[in-house]
């Protein structure tokens, strides 16, 4: 806690508060990067998949 005090005193509460959200947050964009650009390859296999199986006409 006593490094932080002086940093409170120089650049102020909002700003402190600020950079240790985006120190939180950092590591959930770190993993929503990810997922986005596995999303692709995901729905790449997930076609696949589909024009394998045989299709199944609609009743009704």
């Amino acid at each position: 806690m006593d490094v932080w005090l002086p940093i409170i005193r120089d650049v102020g509460f909002p700003a402190v508060v600020t950079f240790f959200l985006l120190y939180r947050i950092e590591g959930k964009l770190d993993e929503l990067i990810q997922s986005v650009r596995a999303l692709p390859v995901s729905q790449t296999a997930e076609r696949a998949d589909d024009r394998s199986l045989p299709k199944m006409k609609k009743q009704g």
